[in-house]
């Protein structure tokens, strides 16, 4: 999931049927001046969350089953943001995901105008809520509320609690199954894929670029491996590890989230003047479990027991933007112990009930690939992550167990390869926990014409376009001609390296984030990437 950002929009926007103007390059063989008519019919966004952005929306229909085109149809949901450049800058369709699985995409239709230089202005920026999500139709749901808070502590310290949680988790993949009706076993990356291209051909054009965050770097990846004629530009920021779909990418998180969280404990224990927390990251850590612990008995006003206060401040293992707001939440916990203002910051940060976003990060990762059936592998597994990182190794179990008896019978991931793609950027941090950095490696490693940019040190996640002036502008520079950074021989290291933003100060940053409506990042339960 990406954070939320400034909607940018240019120019009024013309309504009714579009008319996309092919770029020079982008054409697949289309002359450039060619003008190609798409079939969709687009109009002003009068949705609670895209009216007011400028953006236009339409509707497209898809085929339920891409093996049976003829057969029944869904209806996915896009929007745009159409370039305002000249006729002779436009660089073509810049469709765009930011992740999930499970996430609404159409709000990434406004995020050219955080592409430095103007360059983003050349670009038909298209977003799209895929299927099963969002304002797409169908919706999937199973469960309301199924993580609504006081949760049974995520740690299987009694049989009673194995027990419950196994349950728990079987109940809610009999209910996906019993809500989800055809469109459960159609919900794959492929599917999503495959819907991709549609858009293409729906908007008319012989190629497109992809912007793809977290789990949309494995749609990019995707795409690439199975049309990768179809491309013209493509920007994937903290990369899947295909290798690594989807069992075992969890316990490479929960491995990840411990350094990450553990750099937020020290940088609180460096403010020990502000917050009071402890001197050291070992003390800061300490004081978190005793506190965390605490809640086991006696939850905050009955509703933050162990699993809230874990889930609330795993935010600070995604971006270094939120460390101050969450640094202020624990300190104001443990110097005021006022139940009110804790269970205020969790409903602010949590989601408990988008059962839609939590019932199709199943749908997709259990459908992806083959999942282990039997308990003694998933306690196995677990028990061995959690010696060395007990954070949040069990939560995420439990948040991925429907995928232990899930309805619909699983398949196998695309054996990604970027041999015939065009040259691609990618970004990464090299603390990135929920997409370890050795993804964005192999990544590079698929795709032979493909640029590194990796922020060293950094441990935020999906984090370009986002004010870091190294990264953003060699994404523009891409954007703009295609220039990449000169590839190093060899594997293991990226192509250019840059700093990370500096880590934020609490003063500073406290009266930054009261100033800006917009300095609350979305909420990334863990598990989602």
């Amino acid at each position: 999931m990406r954070r939320l950002v400034a909607l940018a929009t240019g120019a009024a926007l013309a309504l009714g049927l579009l008319v996309v103007a092919t770029p020079a390059g982008a054409t697949g063989g289309t002359s450039a001046s060619a003008k190609l008519a798409s079939t969709l019919a687009w109009k002003s966004c009068t949705d609670p969350d895209m009216a007011g952005s400028g953006a236009l929306c339409a509707t497209l229909k898809v085929p339920l089953d891409w093996k049976h085109p003829s057969g029944p149809t869904i209806s996915l949901a896009l929007s745009m943001v159409r370039h305002t450049s000249s006729a002779a800058a436009y660089q073509g369709v810049m469709l765009a995901n930011p992740g999930g699985p499970g996430d609404p995409g159409r709000w990434l239709a406004t995020e050219g105008g955080n592409v430095p230089d103007g360059v983003g202005d050349t670009y038909d920026w298209v977003g799209f809520d895929p299927r099963g999500v969002g304002a797409s139709r169908p919706l999937l749901r199973c469960i309301p509320d199924y993580f609504r808070a006081d949760r049974p502590d995520y740690r299987p310290t009694t049989p009673a609690l194995v027990k419950t949680w196994l349950h728990r988790s079987a109940a809610y993949a009999t209910a996906c199954g019993k809500h989800g009706g055809a469109l459960l076993a159609h919900v794959s990356t492929v599917d999503t894929v495959q819907d991709m291209d549609a858009i293409r051909r729906a908007l008319g054009v012989g190629t497109m670029s992809f912007y793809g965050f977290s789990y949309g770097t494995y749609l990019g990846q995707v795409y690439a491996t199975l049309h990768p004629t179809r491309v013209y530009r493509m920007v994937l920021d903290s990369n899947v590890d295909p290798r690594r779909v989807w069992y075992d990418a969890n316990l490479d998180q929960d491995v990840a989230f411990e350094k990450t969280m553990a750099a937020w404990f020290t940088w609180i224990a460096s403010h020990h003047a502000t917050y009071d927390l402890g001197r050291s990251e070992r003390s800061v850590k300490r004081l978190f479990y005793a506190q965390m612990n605490a809640l086991v008995h006696k939850p905050a006003g009955g509703v933050v027991g162990p699993d809230e206060w874990n889930d609330l401040f795993l935010e600070a293992g995604y971006y270094t933007s939120t460390w101050v707001e969450l640094a202020d939440a624990f300190a104001r916990w443990v110097h005021k112990h006022k139940a009110d203002e804790l269970i205020d910051e969790y409903e602010a940060t949590d989601t408990p009930g988008d059962d839609n976003a939590y019932a199709m990060y199943n749908a997709v990762q259990c459908l992806d690939a083959p999942w282990p059936k039997l308990w003694s592998t998933w306690k196995r597994d677990n028990d061995r992550v959690n010696k060395v990182a007990p954070l949040i190794t069990w939560g995420n179990a439990w948040y991925n167990m429907p995928c232990r008896t899930w309805p619909v019978k699983s398949g196998h991931p695309v054996h990604v390869s970027g041999a015939k793609a065009p040259p691609v950027l990618l970004i990464d941090e090299t603390l990135d926990a929920a997409t370890p950095y050795t993804g964005s490696l192999w990544v590079r490693h698929l795709f032979p014409k493909s640029r590194l940019v990796a922020v060293v040190g950094g441990t935020s996640h999906a984090n370009s376009l986002n004010g870091n002036a190294c990264v953003d502008d060699a994404v523009a520079r891409y954007l703009r001609n295609g220039a990449l950074p000169t590839r190093r021989p060899g594997a293991g290291h990226a192509d250019k390296s840059c700093r990370p933003l500096p880590l934020p100060s609490p003063v500073l940053d406290a009266l930054q984030a009261h100033a800006s409506p917009f300095a609350r990042l979305g909420k990334v339960p863990v598990g989602l990437l």
